[in-house]
C-alpha cells in the first residue's frame, strides 16, 4: 500500500508541476524533453532492463517509435489541458482514457467483456461529458477546454494501446519503457536544438533544471506503481483501482484547496461518476 500512495502523490506532482510551469515562465518542450532525460538515466539504472528482447527480430519496432512520439505529444497535451482546465478535470479526463483502452481490448484484443466492464464503461461515457463541460472558472475554463480534456482522454487511452502491442510481442515493459524513453529524448532534443538555432526559443538551464525534476517525478509515479503490483502480486485489481481512484481524488483536492480550482455540479457529478466506474471496472477484471 506505500507504493500505492507514493505513486498516486508522483502522479498528481506531475499535474502540479505542468500547472505551475507558465507561472515560473518554464518552457514547456524544453521541459519535457530534459524530462525523459531523467526518465532514460533512472530507467536504466533502477529497473536495469534486459535489452536482448529488443535486439532480435521480433521486436516490436513500430509500436515502440509510436511510443516515442505519443508519449512527449500527451505530455505536452496535458500541460495545455492543465492550464485550460485545470488539475481537477485534466486528472479525471486521464484516468478516464482506460474507457478507451477498454474498449479496443473488447474490439483489437479479444477481451473477455463482462457486465461489470460494460456498466463501468457506461457510467464512464456520462462521466466524460460531466467532467468536460465548462466549469466557469476564469483562465481555466475557457471555451476550448474540452478539446483539450478530450485529447488527454484520447492521447493516454492510444499509449495504453500501444503498450499493449508491445506486451503481446513479448517485450519486457521495462525494456520497452526505456526504449521508449530514450527515442523520445532525442527526438525532442532535436526539435530543441532546431528551435534554439532559429532563435524561437532558447535553451535554458532553468527549463533544465525544471525538467529533470519533472522527469524524477514521472518516473517515480513509474516505479512505485511497478513496486505496488510486485508487492500485491495476486491483487492486480485492487491496485488499478486504488492507482485510478486515488489520483482522480488527490487531483481534486489539490486542484481545489491549492489552487483555487471552481467546478460547475456537471464537472462534480462527472468526478463522482469516475470514481464509480473505475469501481466497477475493477470489479469486472477480479471476474
Amino acid at each position: 500500500m506505500p507504493f500505492l500512495i507514493l505513486s498516486v502523490i508522483c502522479s498528481v506532482l506531475v499535474s502540479v508541476l505542468l500547472k505551475l510551469a507558465p507561472r515560473r515562465g518554464i518552457d514547456i518542450a524544453q521541459a519535457v524533453t530534459w524530462n525523459y532525460l531523467a526518465a532514460s538515466v533512472l530507467s536504466l539504472l533502477l529497473l536495469r532492463p534486459s535489452l536482448q528482447s529488443l535486439r532480435d527480430g521480433h521486436a516490436p519496432w513500430p509500436a515502440l517509435l509510436g511510443l516515442a512520439l505519443a508519449l512527449p505529444g500527451i505530455f505536452l497535451v496535458l500541460a495545455r489541458a492543465v492550464r485550460e482546465a485545470g488539475i481537477v478535470r485534466s486528472d479525471v479526463a486521464q484516468r478516464l482514457s482506460l474507457l478507451l483502452s477498454l474498449g479496443a481490448a473488447f474490439v483489437l484484443f479479444g477481451e473477455h467483456a463482462n457486465g461489470w466492464k460494460l456498466a463501468g464503461l457506461g457510467l464512464g461515457l456520462l462521466a466524460i461529458v460531466g467532467v468536460s463541460a465548462r466549469s466557469g472558472e476564469r483562465g481555466a475554463g475557457t471555451a476550448s477546454s474540452w478539446r483539450w480534456l478530450l485529447a488527454v482522454w484520447a492521447g493516454f487511452a492510444l499509449i495504453d494501446i500501444l503498450l499493449k502491442q508491445v506486451a503481446l510481442a513479448g517485450t519486457p515493459a521495462t525494456a520497452a519503457l526505456l526504449a521508449s524513453f530514450a527515442i523520445a529524448f532525442v527526438l525532442m532534443l532535436g526539435w530543441q536544438l532546431l528551435r534554439h538555432y532559429r532563435g524561437r526559443q532558447r535553451l535554458q538551464a532553468r527549463n533544465l533544471g525544471f525538467g529533470l525534476l519533472l522527469g524524477a517525478i514521472n518516473f517515480g509515479n513509474i516505479l512505485f506503481y511497478v513496486r505496488a503490483h510486485q508487492a500485491l502480486p495476486h491483487s492486480p485489481a485492487t491496485i488499478f483501482a486504488g492507482m485510478n481512484i486515488g489520483v482522480v481524488c488527490l487531483g481534486a483536492l489539490v486542484g481545489v484547496l491549492a489552487f483555487s480550482e471552481k467546478t460547475s455540479a456537471w464537472n462534480r457529478l462527472g468526478l463522482g461518476l469516475a470514481v464509480v466506474a473505475i469501481a466497477l471496472i475493477a470489479r469486472g477484471a477480479q471476474g
